[in-house]
């Protein structure tokens, strides 16, 4: 279990209230990166004493922290959440229960659902483009899907391994997409399992640097999976469509190639 925050103390503390609650918490190895929190979250460590709270001295960004934590898990299975969640006391054993019973299946993930348990923006597109749409299951049998997105996903650590880590030229956008395109690549599902739920809080809108990280990381999703070509002209409309658009503070981001945690991709 591997959840990375940044400066949501409260969020978290909701997350891991829900973590400590699960059903299958006797079974659970619950790490947390820090990505160079400074509203108190560290202080969180003495309420969850059970959980391992890896600190970061600064924001490293989403991927290289996912990255850290999953090798920090001795687990066959780990299971990425993001901060702004809240799991059902049944889900982590549901979709374990579902890899098991799935060789064929690389990741799994539940339904992510709203405040009042109404399926939320889950099932997005390649390449990434922001948009999500709810999941419309019939049922409680899991289905495949092609690309949710990583704000609940539990995957099989040998898949991570076999492509040696997480793709750390994404910033705060894209390794979900990347996870899924990989899966695919491999031949292998991605299963959606409706009876296991996670309330997703969601974010209102993007700020100038993360709307900018957004565009950046679709470039290299882009270069990647649809040529050097394609990729570069991605990578200059990130930064011609906020010019033209008038949108100067992610245009600011995207000339100068700096994603949220500072680094270039």
């Amino acid at each position: 279990m591997v959840v990375v925050s940044r400066n949501r103390a409260a969020s978290l503390g909701l997350c891991l209230h829900s973590l400590e609650h699960s059903d299958a918490r006797s079974t659970l190895q619950l790490i947390v990166v820090d990505n160079g929190s400074t509203d108190g979250s560290a202080e969180l460590q003495s309420t969850f004493p059970a959980v391992q709270f890896i600190p970061l001295p600064k924001n490293f960004g989403l991927t290289k922290a996912l990255n850290i934590g999953w090798r920090a898990a001795d687990t066959p299975y780990v299971f990425f959440l993001h901060d702004d969640t809240e799991v059902e006391p049944s889900t982590i054993a549901r979709l374990a229960d579902v890899l098991d019973a799935n060789a064929d299946a690389a990741a799994v993930c539940p339904l992510l659902v709203d405040a009042q348990g109404h399926p939320a923006p889950q099932l997005g597109h390649f390449p990434p483009d922001g948009d999500w749409r709810p999941a419309s299951p019939v049922g409680d049998d899991p289905f495949p899907v092609e690309y949710p997105r990583g704000a609940a996903l539990m995957m099989r650590v040998g898949l991570i391994r076999a492509i040696r880590q997480i793709d750390e030229r994404y910033g705060q956008f894209g390794s979900d997409a990347d996870l899924a395109a990989q899966i695919r690549k491999a031949s292998k599902k991605l299963l959606l399992v409706p009876a296991a739920r996670v309330r997703h809080a969601g974010s209102p809108g993007y700020s100038s640097a993360e709307h900018a990280d957004f565009l950046m990381g679709r470039a290299v999703f882009i270069g990647k999976y649809r040529g050097i070509a394609a990729g570069l002209q991605s990578r200059i409309a990130s930064v011609l469509s906020p010019l033209f658009s008038f949108r100067l503070g992610v245009f600011r981001y995207t000339v100068a190639g700096q994603r949220i945690d500072g680094t270039q991709p």
